[in-house]
């Protein structure tokens, strides 16, 4: 499969987003919108670009991998916003505009006399999303933030790695960025939405830790009810067990997840050990709990004993979930991934085959789409300065001479 495969009308087709974002949150929240038809114009500082071009492994056309997925589907033009005439040209893209997506440190927009007010008297169906450190209000609102702080300040990565170790890095350091990034798009749809009733358009405020913290089920509610603070528990899980990683006879790893006393019953009856499910032992969730350990040193000695393949296929005879514990090269040899399609070629005419990861979430009627990766800086500038705004060669040849675009 290609991303420039024919795809139906898609479901944002007429709405014009422009970024003005740099890394990941911002430019992953429009890249939601644009892989879904929405036009996206992302504006970068002329002869800089977003820093995500130069962050991870760089290409032979010069921009780096994530640009090259995250970048996917827009148009790109140059424009400093920090000048006087690069703030005006702004604004009268904002006029034809339907949202606008930001992640500067609150208050640099304002600075530049481009804040929420000045822009929605100019359209007042204007969607902003703000995307922080920690959100346009509050003692911490000025302060710089990335991913790896949202995490941190989010409540995740207290929660990784072992309890007589240095918390770890959960999985990515952008994990936070990817969350704010699909809570932006998230909150500009409903924006929109609000939008056809009200006729107004209004501010989508996000802070990096503030969807790392959603998502984290029980724990507020757990410590304000029974003063408890969550550890580390390595691969465990809270509440649960065996709920865990477990070490297979030849070197590999799998999940297995009991949520309930009906899976464990299943999990010993695969495990040819049905009695360990009985009253006496540990049939009930509070007995496995009060036992985790020996619990956990009863499934990892039967995992042990035999290949991947084979637990896995005795979990699915009885119905316990299991799966493999991915490395990403086996990810890209399974058929389940194949079969959805999860990772995608695209065929870029400046970047040459590359694979992404494909669009999520699928829809049958109105799918998105992925048509190219991330354009050169400045690759649009005549379509944007020229067609959409009828700036004469002759002016744009002198705003870039002055380097305002």
């Amino acid at each position: 499969m290609t991303g420039s495969q024919a795809q139906p009308e898609r479901p944002l087709s007429g709405i014009r987003v422009l970024e003005v974002a740099n890394f990941i949150a911002g430019p992953f929240c429009a890249t939601q919108m644009a892989e879904f038809g929405a036009e996206v114009i992302k504006l970068e500082l002329p002869g800089v670009g977003d820093a995500l071009r130069r962050f991870g492994s760089r290409t032979e056309c010069g921009d780096s991998l994530p640009y090259l997925s995250e970048a996917r589907n827009r148009l790109c033009a140059t424009l400093d916003l920090r000048k006087p005439e690069g703030a005006a040209l702004l604004k009268e893209l904002v006029a034809t505009a339907d949202v606008l997506v930001e992640n500067f440190q609150p208050g640099t927009m304002e600075g530049w006399g481009l804040g929420y007010d000045v822009l929605s008297a100019i359209n007042p169906k204007l969607v902003m999303v703000r995307i922080s450190g920690y959100g346009q209000t509050g003692p911490y609102s000025r302060r710089p933030g990335f991913g790896r702080i949202g995490n941190a300040f989010g409540g995740l990565s207290f929660l990784a790695g072992y309890p007589d170790r240095a918390p770890v890095t959960p999985g990515s350091a952008t994990i936070a960025d990817y969350l704010a990034g699909l809570y932006g798009a998230y909150g500009a749809l409903l924006a929109l939405r609000g939008r056809e009733t009200s006729g107004r358009g209004q501010v989508v405020d996000i802070g990096l830790y503030e969807p790392v913290f959603r998502i984290l089920d029980e724990l507020a509610g757990a410590y304000h009810a029974f003063g408890y603070v969550r550890e580390r528990m390595g691969p465990g899980t809270v509440n649960v067990v065996p709920h865990s990683h477990y070490p297979t006879g030849d070197g590999r790893w799998v999940a297995i997840a009991c949520t309930g006393d009906k899976i464990f019953a299943r999990l010993a009856e695969a495990m040819g050990r049905p009695e360990l499910a009985g009253d006496d032992s540990w049939g009930l969730l509070a007995s496995r709990e009060r036992d985790r350990a020996l619990v956990d040193a009863a499934v990892t000695d039967w995992t042990r004993s035999m290949d991947r393949a084979r637990i896995i296929d005795l979990c699915e005879r009885h119905q316990v979930p299991c799966g493999p514990v991915y490395s990403i090269d086996e990810i890209f040899e399974d058929p389940q991934y194949r079969a959805r399609e999860n990772i995608v070629m695209v065929d870029d005419p400046r970047a040459g085959r590359h694979a992404v990861p494909n669009v999520v979430p699928r829809l049958n009627e109105t799918p998105g789409g992925i048509d190219h990766l991330g354009p050169a800086l400045g690759a649009h500038n005549d379509f944007v300065w020229g067609d959409l705004l009828g700036l004469a060669p002759e002016r744009r040849a002198a705003l870039a001479a002055e380097g305002v675009i």
